[in-house]
This record gives structure tokens, sequence and C-alpha cells, in this order.
């Protein structure tokens, strides 16, 4: 019996050297999917518009559309029963991305931010939206939530811009809504500036 053990065990080990081996698996290339072969053809995509950015987006709508039309070719209508922008890809259309840089585009002036920087996330491809409640940072309760809220001057945080410098605002943001002194986050974020000015 302990020669059959010493066998099934040195069986054992070849077994796990086979299976130890490195095997290099091919790499698939998957090409990007093409309108075509998508199941319509159709993307949609919905933003809804609260009822304090309704008047903004009336007088705003031909500065909103024209970029989204002319230069995306996409097509936009504000439902006016939902209250959504709605946005879709035509026979136009060349890229998919396009649909996403509009919706952004409109999520962005929907958030508050004015169009002519909200068309920079049209124009450039490494700008972001980030956004982020000040209850995410800290779960904060009573007067201690009004006095972040009011160090902040809302509960709701929207930032535009490149990754890195987002990164940079939410810190300082951060410190504020844990009780930072102004003073200390202007002060930090004077440095940063004059160091990435310095890079430049």
């Amino acid at each position: 019996m302990a020669a059959k053990r010493k066998i099934t065990e040195n069986e054992e080990d070849k077994a796990m050297e086979v299976q130890g081996e490195e095997t290099t698996l091919p790499k698939f290339l998957v090409p990007p999917v093409k309108r075509e072969k998508l199941s319509d053809g159709i993307e949609l995509r919905k933003i809804p518009v609260p009822n304090n950015r309704y008047s903004p987006l009336k007088e705003n709508w031909l500065k909103i559309f024209n970029p989204v039309v002319e230069i995306l070719k996409l097509q936009i209508r504000f439902n006016l029963k939902t209250r959504n922008v709605e946005i879709r890809n035509s026979a136009e259309t060349k890229d998919l991305n396009h649909l996403q840089k509009a919706a952004d585009f409109v999520r962005a002036f929907i958030f508050g931010f004015e169009v002519e920087d909200a068309l920079a996330l049209l124009r450039l491809d490494d700008l972001f939206l980030d956004s982020f409640q000040v209850t995410d940072v800290k779960s904060l309760k009573g007067d201690h939530l009004s006095r972040a809220i009011g160090r902040i001057a809302d509960s709701k945080i929207h930032l535009l811009g490149s990754y890195q410098n987002i990164q940079i605002a939410k810190r300082a943001l951060c410190n504020l809504i844990l009780g930072s002194p102004p003073s200390k986050v202007y002060g930090t974020l004077r440095s940063v500036s004059a160091r990435s000015s310095e890079r430049f």
C-alpha cells in the first residue's frame, strides 16, 4: 500500500508540474461595434431637467441645440411631458462616442455650468464631469451638516475638469467639509497652482 501511495503522489506531482507550466493564450482583438450591427441602430440618452433649470434651458436652447446637431450630427429634443432632454443618433452620426459626449454636455449645463464651459466637454477628450454630496465625505447630522453646507453653499457639488484637477479640487472641498479653515485650504490650492504653472 505504501508503494502505491508513493506512485500516486509522484503522478500527482507530475500532473501538477504540467498544469503549472505557463500557457500563452492567444489574445483576441475585438473591433468596435459598428452602428449598423446594433439591434436597430438607434441609441437614446435621456437627461432629466429639474424645475430650477427649466428657464435657463429655455433661454440657452439654441446654444445647446446647434453644437449637438451641427458638430456631433445627433438629434436632440426637449420632451415637455417627461421634462427630459432626449438625444439620439441619426444616420449621419459617425461615432457612437458622440452620443455620450452630448449627454455629458447637456448634463453639465443642467448641473449649472455655463454653456461655454460645458462646450469644452465636446472639444476636449480628457475632460470629465464629477459629482458628489456633502454626506458622501462624512456622515454629518443636524447643525454639523448645516455648517458644512454653509461652508460649501450647497449639499451637492459638481466638478468639471481634467482628472488630476478634479482630484485636487475634490481634496480641497473635502477639507472644507471636514472643518479645515478656508485660509489653509486656499493656501494649499495656491501652492498647488504655483507648482503646476512651474511645470508648464
